[in-house]
């Protein structure tokens, strides 16, 4: 707890003594609310009429009014941070979920990518063992017509 303070300020015309555990600075200010509030009224013609104790009256109701509306915008103003505090924490948590899901991504595209390159590997050995194997059957062919021709030949001649 801070010190307790005192401070002469002028409050309508007279010094009073204030004390309190705020600083010098923060009772000035205080002091100086309640002018403004005292001028504020004075400026009305109606207010000047009224005897001093009707006067202290609508001075005190109005810092009054002034006090709770002061209250009921903190406390909105509460509200609206702990909605949101809310609102903060699900976009957090969304986006943990939204990294976390990316990095599943990331492996199941990298695991996917490994798999084609497999793939493509394995697709090109058969298209090689396919290629070999179909110009084995055409050299093979060639080769048993080029005996048939042969042998026709030779039997052309025999005759």
């Amino acid at each position: 707890m801070s010190a307790k303070t005192s401070a002469d300020v002028l409050i309508g015309g007279k010094i009073y003594t204030l004390s309190g555990y705020e600083s010098e600075a923060y009772l000035q200010k205080v002091a100086t609310y309640i002018n403004n509030k005292m001028s504020e009224f004075d400026e009305m013609e109606q207010f000047r009429r009224f005897p001093m104790d009707m006067k202290s009256t609508l001075l005190e109701l109005n810092i009054a009014d002034d006090y709770f509306k002061a209250k009921d915008q903190a406390e909105k103003l509460e509200q609206d941070i702990e909605v949101k505090d809310k609102e903060i924490y699900d976009l957090k948590h969304e986006l943990i979920s939204a990294q976390i899901k990316m990095e599943s991504n990331d492996k199941t595209i990298a695991e996917l990518e490994k798999e084609n390159k497999e793939l493509l590997l394995h697709k090109a050995k058969l298209e090689a063992s396919l290629e070999d194997a179909l110009l084995g059957k055409v050299k093979g062919q060639a080769s048993s017509e080029e005996t048939k021709n042969d042998i026709s030949k030779k039997k052309t001649k025999e005759v």
